[in-house]
């Protein structure tokens, strides 16, 4: 969630390959979302002082009185609107996400984020409930760390300057990043949704938390999931073919989208629908093989796709690119889901390997963000 943006991507249309329609037209869903909460005079008033009964984020349920003021509007979308806000007690400033919750069920964002804590994940530090202006309209406001930017606007910043981000952050955000996605997978969890705009940062400090928990999801074997998930230029083969026995490895590639794009400039895999997303991806990669369609999709196994030859990696980006990131890329954008890193894996790659030098800093002369390198299990 980019909270100087909107919340969520899966009020857009969202394509579904099948074997039929390759290079026709897609079966098209739009997923259906409650409007947003218009925003009022009275939530945009800087001077008022609002206070609510909140449930801290973890921890026992003891509810407690919450104050805060400086409220205004920084996101909206087809889930919400996002307030930036500052407690009164620590004088803190704070995120509030507040969203229609339907009575019928829990709301699977907040029961994912009660139980995840860690250096590089946003916060859920309260939630409460409000009154819609309808009858019985109920809202989930859930209170969260508020970090001023995304590696999405970063990025922005160094193309409008017609450069690319310094490979020091790079290192340092996709390592971040890889520290997080090894924590939710312990967890049981896939966030599904991995992408620039929910990878909050702070420009001083370098520190990345990963955020958005809203398309989330405790995975469990034998259980299907939707396939119409994670945001286009993100979004894993497997999912493109329609496959709903995916697992979390379809965070890895979506991360390995995000460093390739870090890199390039602009994102590896721009299809303008389903189809051509996936031309987009057997354009760099390749036809993909029978053995790894079935690993895909084993529904696929008889399709017949045009043979195209892969693109070698070195060619895919810019002369002067670490071929330490190239090789990374490689072994994170892989068709078969099983091949690709683990996040843990990852995190012991090469290309990380300057962040492991004890005189290795940020260009401010700051110490990087990054906790003592005992060893690359390190999940905390």
């Amino acid at each position: 969630m980019d909270y100087g943006r909107t919340l969520g991507c899966a009020a857009t249309t969202i394509h579904a390959v099948t074997p039929q329609a390759l290079t026709s037209c897609l079966a098209r869903a739009r997923l259906s979302a409650p409007p947003p909460p218009t925003p009022t005079l009275s939530d945009a008033y800087s001077g008022k002082v609002t206070t609510v009964v909140a449930t801290p984020g973890q921890g026992p349920d003891r509810p407690q009185e919450v104050s805060y003021t400086d409220i205004k509007v920084i996101g909206n979308g087809s889930f919400g609107v996002v307030y930036q806000a500052r407690l009164i007690d620590s004088q803190e400033m704070v995120a509030i996400k507040k969203v229609l919750q339907d009575k019928r069920f829990k709301n699977r964002e907040l029961q994912i984020m009660r139980k995840l804590d860690h250096c590089n994940i946003v916060r859920l530090r309260y939630f409460f409930y409000s009154s819609g202006e309808k009858k019985d309209e109920v809202y989930l406001n859930l209170v969260l760390d508020f970090v001023p930017e995304t590696v999405y606007r970063v990025a922005r910043h160094f193309n409008k300057a017609k450069t690319t981000i310094p490979i020091i952050y790079v290192k340092v955000y996709m390592y971040q990043l890889f520290r997080s996605l090894a924590y939710i997978h312990s967890q049981g969890v896939c966030h599904r949704d991995i992408k620039p705009q929910n990878l909050l940062v702070d420009p001083e400090t370098a520190i990345l938390k990963l955020c958005d928990f809203g398309s989330a999801k405790q995975l469990v074997r034998g259980e299907p999931n939707v396939s119409y998930i994670c945001s286009r230029y993100y979004r894993a083969p497997e999912l493109i073919f329609g496959a709903t026995d995916y697992t979390s490895n379809i965070d890895i590639w979506s991360a390995g989208c995000v460093l390739a794009e870090l890199l390039l400039g602009q994102p590896i895999f721009p299809g303008d629908s389903g189809v051509d997303q996936l031309v987009e991806i057997i354009k760099v990669l390749g036809t993909p093989t029978r053995e790894q369609i079935r690993e895909m999709n084993p529904n696929y196994t008889e399709f017949k796709f045009p043979q195209i030859k892969a693109h070698p990696w070195t060619k895919v980006f810019k002369p002067r690119t670490p071929p330490e990131a190239i090789s990374l890329c490689s072994r994170l954008l892989e068709y078969t889901p099983v091949t690709r890193l683990s996040p843990l894996e990852a995190c012991a790659h090469a290309f990380f390997d300057e962040l492991r030098q004890p005189s290795t800093r940020l260009p401010s002369g700051r110490d990087l963000p990054l906790p003592p390198f005992v060893n690359t299990g390190d999940l905390g």
